[in-house]
């Protein structure tokens, strides 16, 4: 009998959250959500026991004989198909730790229950194309932005990481941009560093930021300069992969309307036609991406892929 419930599980930098989704329909079941919080600085064994303490919870509100694996959207790089960890910007104690080796002792499932990783960006994405903003939609480009810039190309539901099409293994963090890489532009360090050099004075991030649009020119300012340079680093991947719809995601997502309007002008003026909108699952994008990698047949063409994504 094919079993019906997986756990997604959306890692970050300060917490870990997971929930039980039902695998053919992608619904989060209500009332499994857990968190956990941690700092990605801790040793292996503080972070794995937060990770635990959140899974275990969410395992402890479904009948576990429905459970077909669990799904980790976690950030790279990362060895996905083997489930070993590659970071060494944050969660530098898990380098090269095997974390299904790792994590299984903690967990109150059994070891033979299927554990499989993606990106987290690309488990945004791929819950945007299934159920949120980019469903019945064949070309969906996923961003992040937030403590750093994520991406994703979705073609039917899957990730696409190679070909001339996309930019190598789909990713734009790294891609050059004006004195650096696009994420030295496009995540919330630059809001803060930038407004710190402007103004001399020191934000909390782009939610203060947001706040200070109504009377604080510098504020205006710098949103409207992160439209242009955000459409000056995109339109052309946009454009290479034919994209019907980019959906942001991401703590900076809340304040697209104070960027939108420079971001459109800039992608209108490199003849890019997409159409432009924030997450319609927010948090819940990447916990029902990942969960969907339980499903089997979903799985094997994502993992067909799997070698080529960092």
């Amino acid at each position: 009998m094919q079993k019906r419930l997986s756990i997604g599980v959306d890692i970050g930098g300060t917490h870990i959250t997971c929930a039980a989704v039902r695998i053919r329909e992608g619904q989060l079941i209500k009332g499994t959500i857990s968190r956990s919080l941690y700092n990605h600085e801790s040793t292996a064994s503080v972070i794995l026991e937060s990770w635990a303490i959140a899974v275990n919870n969410t395992l402890s509100k479904i009948d576990t004989a429905q459970l077909a694996g669990i799904g980790f959207a976690i950030p790279g790089p990362f060895d996905y198909q083997n489930g070993t960890s590659k970071m060494q910007h944050k969660f530098k104690k898990l380098y090269d730790l095997h974390i299904p080796s790792a994590l299984y002792p903690l967990l109150s499932c059994s070891r033979a229950t299927p554990m499989r990783f993606l990106n987290d960006a690309t488990c945004f994405a791929i819950g945007e194309a299934w159920l949120g903003q980019g469903k019945g939609m064949e070309r969906l480009v996923g961003i992040t932005l937030g403590t750093g810039f994520g991406s994703a190309f979705i073609e039917k539901g899957v990730p696409v990481v190679a070909g001339d099409r996309v930019p190598q293994n789909g990713c734009l963090w790294d891609l050059p941009f004006r004195e650096g890489i696009a994420d030295d532009y496009f995540s919330t360090r630059w809001f803060t560093n930038e407004y710190q050099k402007r103004t001399g004075e020191k934000i909390s991030g782009v939610q203060e930021l947001m706040e200070k649009t109504a009377l604080n020119v510098h504020s205006r300012d710098l949103f409207e300069e992160f439209g242009q340079n955000l459409a000056a680093c995109i339109a052309v991947p946009l454009q290479k992969f034919g994209a019907e719809v980019l959906v942001i995601g991401g703590n900076i997502a809340n304040t697209l309307p104070a960027f939108e309007k420079t971001f459109r002008e800039g992608l209108n003026g490199a003849g890019v036609v997409v159409k432009i909108t924030s997450s319609k699952l927010m948090e819940n994008a990447a916990l029902i991406g990942s969960a969907r990698l339980l499903d089997d047949a979903f799985w094997d063409k994502v993992s067909l892929r799997l070698p080529g994504i960092q």
